[in-house]
């Protein structure tokens, strides 16, 4: 647990990676541009949302392969890809062929569930058989499978000049312990830690035994890990929208607590059928911040976090967050950058 005398062990963010539709470039070179920075700054991963049919990042496994070549130590993660967009054997060649290219430095993150607006995308995602396909655990079985080398067919060896290989090549060894599943009940955690994966653990969770976000996201930590073969040494990485404003000046100060009071009504009650819940947005200066976070019991059993890029901000804004991010508030939960540890 990171008690102020236990330290936060791995600090990362998160970002969408939005983008102006008559200039996308200037948009995915600025998410190129914030992992370039957080590389700079020492925080241990970057991670990319998913957005489809979106102005934001779609294919992140793209980027990241960008990332990768711009960056030589920083972990590089997808926070989360949503399977039901996706054939899991296709989507293992991509991630190994990025981690290959990273030198070992990815950590997908994945999900399950139909796709978002399902009934309007359908015939354009899966024309005839979208009623047969399954949006269940069995796409991450699937997917951790292909990953880890079991075979994917049945077939393999040479055909004229060419050779075969009956499972997922490149095989990136390593990959497989590396995948994480981002989940927000207590089916998905401890289907997780069934499946010996990593938990990603956001601000959004499904009220189930309770209302209280932080007790609802205790118990799924305590789940993941009762049914991992690690145990208490699984890992498991926190997300929550965190935004200090050490040295931010009067005008974002005012923009974020307004970002922040816009979205507070959701985070007083369970939302909609499915009985959400939404973590507060977490705006002040890194020492609030940090008295905040310690008195959270989730955040008290997690040794890594990915704390989110708020929506819809500007570049500066970004890079006064992460900055602050990494030099006050990191510090504050007992962080250090990589280049520092073990001085």
């Amino acid at each position: 647990m990171p008690l102020p005398s236990q330290p936060l062990r791995k600090l990362g963010f998160l970002t969408i990676g939005l983008f102006d539709e008559a200039d996308p470039r200037t948009g995915h070179e600025s998410t190129l541009e914030i992992i370039e920075l957080g590389e700079r700054l020492g925080f241990d991963s970057a991670w990319l949302r998913h957005r489809h049919l979106q102005y934001g990042i779609s294919s992140p496994v793209a980027v990241l392969a960008a990332a990768s070549q711009r960056t030589t130590r920083i972990e590089l993660g997808t926070a989360v890809i949503p399977l039901g967009w996706e054939n899991p054997l296709r989507l293992a060649e991509d991630l190994a062929t990025v981690d290959i290219l990273s030198g070992g430095r990815l950590n997908p993150g994945v999900s399950v569930g139909p796709p978002m607006h399902f009934d309007q995308v359908k015939d354009a995602l899966y024309p005839g058989t979208a009623d047969a396909e399954d949006f269940g655990h069995d796409r991450v079985a699937r997917l951790l499978d292909f990953v880890r080398g079991e075979p994917a067919t049945d077939f393999s060896g040479a055909v004229g000049f060419e050779t075969f290989s009956d499972r997922v090549q490149p095989h990136a060894s390593g990959l497989g312990r590396r995948l994480w599943y981002g989940g927000g009940s207590l089916r998905s955690a401890r289907w997780a830690g069934e499946h010996a994966m990593n938990f990603l653990t956001s601000s959004v969770v499904k009220a189930e035994e309770s209302e209280d976000f932080a007790e609802i996201q205790l118990s799924h930590v305590r789940a993941f890990r009762a049914h991992h073969p690690d145990r208490e040494s699984a890992r498991v990485s926190q997300g929550l929208v965190v935004i200090p404003t050490d040295s931010a000046t009067p005008e974002q100060r005012a923009k974020y607590e307004a970002y922040a009071e816009e979205r507070t009504p959701r985070t007083t009650a369970p939302q909609g059928p499915a009985r959400m819940m939404f973590a507060p947005d977490l705006v002040g200066t890194s020492a609030e911040i940090a008295e905040r976070l310690y008195s959270q019991a989730a955040f008290r059993e997690i040794d890594e976090v990915a704390f989110a890029l708020p929506f819809a901000f500007g570049h500066d804004d970004y890079v006064q967050i992460l900055t602050d991010i990494a030099t006050v508030l990191g510090p504050a939960l007992g962080w250090q950058p990589s280049d520092r540890r073990g001085q």
